[in-house]
């Protein structure tokens, strides 16, 4: 049975709390570990190492906090099997996409920020005949980092690293569900000499250690990924203290499919930014809106592929789709199909639970699922599942597309599949989304800001967007 700490001051440490946490492996069912729900006193302690390690931390200089970022990166690039095996245990996704996305991503994540920091400009002038103005961008302090289940080290990477590079220190928090990556990187940063205080990580529930996290008032910044309902909460309860938020949440993401597409490309590619990670990543794309004029060609040739869908063991390298990440969010899913039924839906493939043989024999699982013949207005239309569940839409004209893609309460991203770039462009404009692919999904330049409008986000990562949250102008006036 695995024991997960806490990582605070450089050192695992037991927390102070009496309340233990299962940690499950979705693809068989099974316990495998526990770790305690932090308590306030965690905290405190993270808190104060945090504070203690600030000083000597953002004293350093830029390239010197970059050698220890790019150590990091060589530390987890040097154990990825061993990385990408326990995020396919946690998660239940394939282990092909762990080795391939997850941890390279997690690597990149380090060593891009300990290279793009050095472009940014944390200090400039601004002069005019009457004034001269130093712009001074600063380290805020003491951060936390708060992340989801679906992606594990992938998403706690991509905020840390800017965190740290701009000289702040963290607090990072792992999704209850998914921990045993994040408690392998502590013991990276100690190997590689990462001085302790820097990165702390704390495991808990979001409404007992991460609320903590919130509501402490040495906590200058959170930065959040996970679901809309959560990044309310936690909207409300750091108001009272003025944080600076970052919030990235849910999505309904809409693939406008033009007659005029590359065919091939886009069918291949749609059963990709559909079913990774088994529907179970903030940018799938989750309503398909297809051109009329080959909605039945698109409906029978994606049925097609989706059933030859290799559903199995994750730890097997031939596995393409793997189990659901916990046995609520399966149930979740199943609510989600019996809805679709009985708002009129038609489910033309998968939409049961897959029942495998040997050691995943009580996994959860469910088969890729297809819908059709729901309203824009329909639930399943409009509430984010995140999952194997997809639905198809026809559309008459480029209007109608928009209308379609903009009705939801979300607006994170978007994909357009036209051979007709100009009116590929066109169309993307109109879309209230963050990102909007045209051609081609999940195709990231790290410099580019990453976020959602309406109920999807608050802010924006990436790039400068991600230096600039986790640092407090200045501005430095002297007469000229």
């Amino acid at each position: 049975m695995e024991l997960v700490e806490n990582f605070i001051n450089g050192q695992y440490v037991s927390s102070d709390s009496s309340a233990f946490i299962d940690i499950y492996e979705p693809a068989t069912g099974d316990i495998y570990g526990k770790f305690k729900d932090s308590n306030a006193n965690d905290i405190d302690h993270a808190v104060r190492s945090a504070k203690n390690a600030f000083p000597d931390w953002s004293g350093l200089s830029i390239r010197e906090r970059a050698v220890h970022l790019n150590n990091i990166a060589n530390g987890i690039e040097q154990r990825l099997d061993e990385f990408a095996e326990f995020e396919s245990r946690d998660t239940g996704k394939p282990i092909a996409l762990a080795r391939s996305l997850d941890i390279p991503r997690s690597v990149l994540n380090f060593k891009f920020f300990a290279d793009h920091a050095m472009q940014f400009e944390f200090n400039f002038n601004l002069n005019s005949e009457s004034s001269q103005n130093l712009i001074n961008r600063s380290p805020l302090g003491v951060v936390a980092c708060i992340s989801p289940w679906n992606l594990p080290l992938y998403l706690f990477t991509w905020k840390i690293a800017p965190a740290l590079i701009t000289g702040n220190t963290v607090i990072a928090k792992p999704s209850e569900l998914t921990p045993y990556t994040a408690y392998l990187l502590g013991g990276v940063c100690r190997e590689k000499g990462l001085p302790p205080g820097v990165l702390n990580i704390v495991n808990g529930r979001g409404d007992t250690c991460g609320e903590l996290l919130v509501k402490h008032e040495d906590v200058k910044a959170i930065s959040f990924t996970g679901g809309t309902a959560t990044g309310k909460l936690i909207s409300k309860s750091a108001s009272k203290t003025f944080k600076k938020l970052s919030l990235e949440m849910g999505g309904k993401n809409p693939a406008i499919i033009f007659d005029d597409c590359d065919y091939d490309s886009m069918l291949d590619n749609i059963v990709r930014s559909s079913f990774s990670n088994q529907g179970q990543i903030c940018l799938c794309s989750s309503r398909l809106l297809i051109e009329q004029t080959i909605y039945e060609k698109f409906k029978k040739d994606l049925t097609l592929k989706v059933l030859e869908l290799v559903i199995g063991d994750p730890s097997k390298i031939e596995t393409q789709f793997g189990s659901v990440c916990s046995e609520g969010h399966l149930q979740k899913v199943l609510n989600y199909i019996a809805l679709a039924k009985k708002e009129g839906g038609k489910v033309i493939a998968g939409g049961k639970i897959v029942e495998l043989e040997g050691r995943c024999s009580n996994g959860w699982f469910i088969e890729p699922t297809l819908v059709e013949d729901l309203g824009p207005s329909s639930r399943v239309n409009q509430e984010e599942i995140f999952g194997p569940v997809v639905t198809l839409q026809p559309f008459d004209s480029e209007a109608d597309a928009i209308e379609h893609a903009n009705n939801t309460d979300y607006g994170l991203s978007a994909t357009v599949w036209t051979e007709d770039i100009e009116k590929g462009k066109r169309v993307a404009k109109r879309i209230d989304a963050g990102v909007i692919w045209i051609n081609c999904w999940l195709l990231r330049d790290l410099r580019t800001p990453f976020g959602g409008m309406k109920n999807s986000g608050l802010g924006r990562e990436g790039g400068d967007d991600a230096l600039k949250f986790f640092t407090e102008a200045k501005n430095i006036c002297v007469p000229a």
